[in-house]
């Protein structure tokens, strides 16, 4: 189990501003945080704990980034291993025949696709997560413009971070990158 224990040094980690995203502010406690971790963990991997709603960047010697995550509600988050299949900048998006079904007044409008850009729901950058077997699980891990989304299960099932931690964490992470998304124990809802 991952420890959230704060290092006492560790101080919140504002990520520079980057020139295509607007100004947001994002709360203090919501800021990335170098962390201490228990043994056993891997360097370079990602783990996120729904119950946090923290993800974690493991690194050498028992440390990892942790970020602050929107998780999917309840029903939607699903958790397992994974590996990063796919980066993408700006990506495009097209929500899946499930969201089309679930919800058709807010997703069949884009049921064609919208294209990579601000008013898009991955935000500036997406991990695409994919199955030891090799196929796309339709998770990812992305970012969002919707600061006040963070913290909070409201998403479809991916992980979502504010855009400029994306991107910073976007620039970290190799493709083929193990991630596990843990089990929820507790209902976090909106």
């Amino acid at each position: 189990m991952l420890l959230s224990a704060l290092a006492a040094a560790a101080v919140p980690i504002r990520a520079a501003a980057h020139p295509a995203l607007p100004a947001y502010d994002v709360p203090e406690e919501f800021l990335p945080l170098e962390v201490s971790i228990s043994e056993g963990f891997e360097p370079y991997e990602i783990h996120v704990r729904p119950d946090e709603f923290a993800l974690y960047w493991t690194l050498p010697e028992q440390r990892a980034m942790r970020y602050t995550v929107g998780i999917g509600r309840a029903g939607l988050y699903h958790s397992g291993e994974f590996y990063v299949g796919a980066k993408k900048e700006w990506p495009s998006w097209t929500p899946t025949p499930d969201m089309i079904e679930r919800q058709p007044e807010i997703y069949s409008k884009y049921e064609e696709g919208l294209p990579g850009g601000l008013e898009n729901p991955l935000g500036a950058r997406a991990l695409y997560l994919f199955t030891p077997e090799g196929g796309d699980s339709y998770l990812r891990i992305h970012g969002t413009n919707n600061p006040h989304t963070i913290g909070r299960a409201v998403s479809n099932g991916c992980a979502r971070l504010v855009n400029d931690q994306i991107i910073e964490l976007y620039e970290r992470v190799p493709m083929d990158t193990r991630v596990v998304l843990y089990p929820k124990n507790h209902v976090h809802e909106a």
